[in-house]
């Protein structure tokens, strides 16, 4: 979140390839020394799976807009789509190749020794491959420089962009949503295990270890499948629907995070009764609440000018982590353990102390899916905008009220609202 802000300045101004770079080398490294880090330094640890922060404020804000500059429109989508497979899909493979490879090493230090290779690989393909295109070369019409403005003026333009303000905080519902179930789900799932009498604990607890490994499994598995289905799903709808709605986009969003709730919903209550019910809605959920991650990626592509974009990422990313799953996980094991205070203690109790506080998820992704309708009376005009001003054709100083239209070899201004209409 600290990092975020200053990667996205030097992103909107300096050469982006070496910035991904840098970032991606720095956490690959810090990620195999914490590794190495013996139990008595465990202050250590915790800098050190703080500083991969450093890793994602570089290539979340960065990689985005570089896809940006490479593809324009429906295809634009697609490449982002295959980009953002990456945070659902990633994530599950993280629960699966993580237990694992703890399990098969018998020593949990291994599964921090796995994403490294896999780091060093990315930055081998960067160097390799990638060619760095100019800023908003596929959007514009004409060969003028753009039009850099200072940090200061391009987060005063950024909190005066509607469609970029109000998406980032359904964005923001959608990592609430995730950072809670990435955490605590199968700790609930072995928790409604237990309340059921369906598994006994060890009282060493290797039992409860194996058993809430196996829940973690399949709930890997699941965020994998899930994540795949939804993010493809979510960006080929609304390619469909955009030939006749112009604010297709954002409501599909909203669909998706409004129709997720009762699923998530559904979920938590008959996780007792059937855990077979359980999963099959934590699937149908999960997969509609994918269905954002392309779509608020592109809408905020195509919402503000390419000299701010990783700016935008950046404060987006910022938002989502400081109210969304940052906190989020935090937030829930506070209410569960305020649930049990003064109660005798019980599996009965504990499963339904988090069952309650998990609610709350859900309640999340409804307010999310009013941010993204309200985003959809605004996206229209705020996308022309963008546009013009990316063509040139839209002057800073007057971006809220007039614009410059050449008319009959000479300049005239002239309402921006009839532009846009």
């Amino acid at each position: 979140m600290v990092l975020a802000p200053i990667f996205g300045y030097l992103g909107d101004r300096y050469h982006r390839k070496r910035l991904l770079c840098l970032g991606i080398t720095f956490w690959s490294a810090v990620t195999l020394g914490s590794s190495f880090i013996p139990q008595e330094r465990f202050w250590l640890l915790l800098v050190t799976r703080g500083l991969v922060g450093v890793g994602e404020a570089s290539y979340s804000t960065i990689a985005p807009t570089i896809i940006a500059d490479l593809f324009v429109s429906d295809q634009r989508s697609r490449m982002l789509a295959f980009f953002y497979f990456a945070i659902p899909v990633g994530s599950g493979l993280g629960y699966i190749v993580g237990s694992k490879v703890k399990d098969l090493a018998a020593d949990w230090h291994w599964a921090l020794r796995v994403t490294p290779a896999l780091g060093v690989l990315a930055v081998v393909l960067l160097v390799t491959v990638l060619r760095e295109p100019p800023r908003g070369a596929v959007e514009r019409h004409s060969d003028s420089p753009l039009h850099y403005t200072s940090w200061v003026a391009d987060v005063r333009a950024l909190s005066r962009n509607r469609s970029f303000v109000l998406s980032s905080l359904g964005f923001t519902a959608v990592a609430f949503v995730t950072g809670s179930l990435a955490l605590w789900a199968p700790a609930f799932l072995y928790r409604s295990c237990l309340a059921a009498g369906q598994c006994r604990p060890c009282p060493h607890g290797e039992a409860c270890s194996s058993e809430e490994s196996l829940h973690s499994l399949i709930f890997g598995l699941i965020t994998c499948v899930t994540g795949f289905l939804g993010v493809g799903a979510g960006v080929e709808i609304s390619k469909r629907l955009r030939r006749t709605n112009p604010r297709a986009d954002p409501l599909v969003c909203a669909a998706g995070l409004l129709g997720s709730a009762p699923f998530l919903f559904l979920a938590l209550v008959c996780a007792r009764g059937s855990s077979i019910a359980t999963y099959v809605f934590i699937f149908i959920g999960e997969t509609l609440l994918s269905l954002n991650w392309a779509i608020v990626a592109d809408i905020l592509l195509y919402v503000v000018v390419p000299t701010r974009r990783s700016t935008a990422e950046a404060f987006q990313i910022v938002l989502s982590h400081l109210l969304g799953d940052a906190g989020s996980p935090y937030l829930i094991g506070v209410i569960s353990d305020r649930i049990q205070r003064g109660r005798p203690p019980s599996y009965l109790l504990e499963f339904h102390s988090l069952e309650y506080a998990l609610m709350l998820s859900a309640f999340a992704g409804v307010l999310g899916g009013g941010f993204f309708l309200a985003t959809a009376l605004f996206i229209q005009g705020d996308r022309k905008r963008a546009e013009l001003s990316a063509q040139g054709l839209l002057q800073e100083a007057e971006s809220e009220e007039r614009i410059v239209v050449p008319q009959c070899g000479r300049s005239t201004k002239v309402p921006v609202s009839s532009v846009l209409i």
